[in-house]
């Protein structure tokens, strides 16, 4: 049910009437509960800045807004001036301005999510539109400002006017600027990867630990020393929490944090394209907003729905299509080396040879009709939805680091993967196979045959698909999170919504909450996931901070559920160990939310743990309330989930690579009724190194006034289901 209270009467603030040229102003906003203050102000030279209190706390310092444009040097084209060149002086874009007027509004409203992770968002704000004129170029830009309870979002609006139309941005100036070296939890701010474990330091220690962070799987180097990726989340030595990101990425590139680490003031960095220009802008456009979330309690980091809030509504009329998805697939024993996603052996492939059936088989491609049919089994027995399966199409045997144009033509599977048959065979037991499209960020190949991939997933009935951008970029040069990516990731999203298709895009740019708008994006990697647990592992307490970070945006597609975790068993060539224990491996489809989950081992491994692996069976995937009972970045998470369909509760929670006890209440429970909960729970002698699999199952009779108090192994967790 939606109740929307708008209080627009926007009205121009008294001792900034349009037209004026004050040279010195200063505004003043507060959030509805009064606790955040958010201060604007243009210096004497005409320079706009911001500054953000948080119950009288500085957070955000007087911090400079802005940018730099590209120079416009006109050029002679057959004897005329028909073109402005890139020669011309730059533009100057954040300094000699006066402003012109000043418009306040309040909004609230409660809007229902397709789905998420509960049923109804509160989206009430306080609102500062200020509108600025550079007297020098007769250029105008409106900053608006929506403040929060639970944060700061802004962005830049550029009006249609005579004298800015097309411009090119070579730097966004936007400042952060940090009242103390606090603690953050951050990785390099790489153009084209974000798969790097999470390192905890100080905002001074960035630049020397920066080159430990860099790991051989990254396609490309930092664009500084002191570069970070958002979302950017920290910790005061007074206890706020601080996290900075964006939301509404669209036609623009994505913003990292380039760190003055003397002065710890972040500035805005777009990741650049091949020219080394950031955006290519046209009036009327803005900007997607910059935002701050504060808080004395790590808890309302997480329940903050800010960056969703800053979306704009669903797009679509009919969402009847749209549903949560829990899948298995054939895809760890892929990552791991067991199998293959190609089919032949690739010194039989000769260049141009189109004909599969004279190529010699490698022996071990996963995609077969007789493995396929094995996982339709499986989740037809246990109750899931849909079938990945990767490596069903030809391309596999050279798709990889060979910057291949043509490289796969989404819709030719190979000899031994009958598509037609599986699919009957899928539907005839109440499941679906769910596409893959490996595009080997040969973009313009992905977008010359996205028609007829999307035709033949709607022919045989697929509903969704998960994507894949591994690789460098084609067009060379461009970049994962470059402009003309970002541009690309939403309209093959659109199409698909066309189609009637879900997507899940893996190594995509990180989400900005546009799955409020677009909500058939029920899924993203855009992190380092679980196949890292297969390339030599990941550290346990990386579980623990992507809630506060890749999460603020959206759903990731972090494929939980490894039950065994010495890789050496599936592979005997990859000495590779998971470093998480059984319990905590339950306990992400809980603490790591999306609609999209996969229980992602091998159906043997599952049925070897039948009584742990009924959690997830029993776990859903889309919410009507959460509640996140304790959280520290870093250390542990504790979650509760009521499901959306049967009412019932749900809790998980994790923790790093120490031991430790996590005590919480129950009054999320209904009162006056007694309820059995079956707690999972890592067993005295748990270890995520020496004794992962160990855990221990037991029920206990709770009402809303108890507590609970379970011990965590070392890289462990907990799982509850209530009844």
């Amino acid at each position: 049910m939606k109740n929307i209270l708008f209080a627009a009467a926007f009205a121009l603030l008294a001792g900034c009437t349009s037209g004026s040229r004050t040279p010195i102003a200063t505004e003043t906003l507060k959030s509805p509960d009064g606790n955040l203050e958010m201060r604007f102000e243009l210096t004497e030279g005409g320079a706009p800045r911001y500054s953000l209190d948080y119950k009288g706390k500085s957070t955000i310092l007087p911090s400079g807004l802005g940018f730099e444009f590209r120079g416009e040097k006109p050029q002679l084209v057959f004897g005329a001036e028909i073109e402005k060149g890139k020669d011309g002086t730059p533009v100057q874009f954040h300094e000699g301005f006066v402003m012109e007027n000043a418009e306040r509004g309040t909004f609230d409203e409660t809007w229902e999510p397709v789905w998420g992770e509960e049923s109804e968002i509160r989206n009430h704000y306080n609102e500062l539109a200020v509108t600025l004129r550079q007297t020098a170029s007769d250029r105008v830009m409106t900053i608006r400002f929506r403040l929060y309870n639970d944060g700061l979002g802004f962005r830049y609006e550029f009006p249609e006017q005579k004298n800015l139309q097309y411009f090119v941005i070579t730097n966004e100036l936007t400042q952060f600027a940090m009242a103390g070296d606090h603690k953050a939890f951050w990785i390099p701010g790489d153009y084209d990867t974000q798969e790097y474990d999470y390192v905890e330091s100080r905002l001074s220690e960035i630049r020397g630990l920066m080159q430990q962070a860099i790991t051989p799987n990254s396609s490309q180097t930092p664009f500084s020393a002191t570069g970070v990726q958002t979302s950017l989340q920290m910790k005061t030595d007074d206890g706020l929490y601080i996290n900075i990101h964006e939301a509404a990425l669209e036609d623009y590139s994505c913003m990292h944090l380039d760190l003055d680490d003397r002065n710890m003031v972040f500035t805005s960095h777009l990741t650049p394209d091949v020219n080394g220009y950031m955006a290519y802008m046209q009036t009327p456009c803005h900007t997607p907003w910059r935002t701050v979330q504060v808080s004395d309690d790590a808890r309302e980091i997480l329940s903050s729905r800010l960056v969703l809030n800053l979306n704009d509504p669903c797009a679509y009329e009919d969402v009847s299509w749209i549903r949560p998805v829990k899948y298995v697939g054939v895809w760890w024993e892929m990552i791991t080396g067991k199998s293959s996603w190609a089919y032949a052996d690739i010194n039989s492939v000769k260049l141009g040879e189109t004909d599969y059936s004279k190529l010699q088989p490698n022996g071990i491609h996963g995609a077969n009709n007789e493995n396929v049919r094995r996982y339709i089994d499986f989740a037809a027995e246990h109750g899931f939805d849909q079938v990945l399966v990767e490596g069903w199409n030809e391309g596999w045997e050279d798709w990889f680091g060979f910057t291949k144009d043509y490289v796969f033509d989404f819709v030719t599977p190979y000899p031994d993967f009958d598509i037609k048959a599986l699919n009957d065979y899928a539907h005839s037991k109440g499941v679906r196979l769910m596409m893959h499209h490996e595009t080997s960020s040969s973009v313009r190949n992905y977008e010359r045959h996205l028609d007829a991939a999307y035709d033949l997933m709607n022919k045989y009935g697929y509903n969704s698909v998960k994507s894949g951008y591994v690789g460098d970029i084609i067009p060379r040069g461009e970049h994962h999170y470059g402009q003309w990516m970002v541009n690309h990731y939403l309209h093959a999203l659109k199409k698909a919504a066309d189609h009637k298709i879900m997507v899940n895009a893996h190594e995509a740019v990180r989400p900005t909450g546009l799955c409020r708008t677009y909500p058939n994006l029920i899924g993203n990697e855009s992190a380092r996931g679980t196949e890292y647990q297969a390339f030599g592992g990941t550290k346990p307490h990386h579980v623990t901070i992507l809630p506060f970070t890749r999460l603020n945006g959206g759903p990731m597609d972090y494929t939980p559920g490894i039950f065994m975790m010495d890789v050496e068993k599936l592979n005997p060539n990859n000495k590779s160990h998971v470093n998480s224990t059984l319990c905590n491996q339950m306990a992400l489809y809980m603490t790591l939310y999306s609609p999209l989950q996969m229980a992602a081992d091998l159906p043997e491994h599952y049925e070897a743990y039948m009584d742990a692996f009924q959690f997830i069976k029993d776990v859903a995937v889309d919410w009507s309330e959460s509640r996140y009972l304790l959280a520290e970045p870093g250390d542990y998470v504790v979650v509760a989930r009521k499901a959306k369909e049967s009412g019932l509760w749900f809790v998980g929670g994790v923790t790093d690579e120490n031991r430790r006890t996590l005590e919480f209440p129950l009054d999320f429970l209904e009162k006056d009724r007694t309820y059995t909960a079956k707690i999972y729970a890592d067993a005295a002698d748990t270890d995520y190194q020496t004794n992962p699999q160990a855990y221990t199952i037991y029920t206990k009779d709770v009402t809303s006034e108890d507590t609970l108090s379970i011990d965590c192994a070392r890289g462990g967790g907990f799982a509850i289901s209530f009844e």
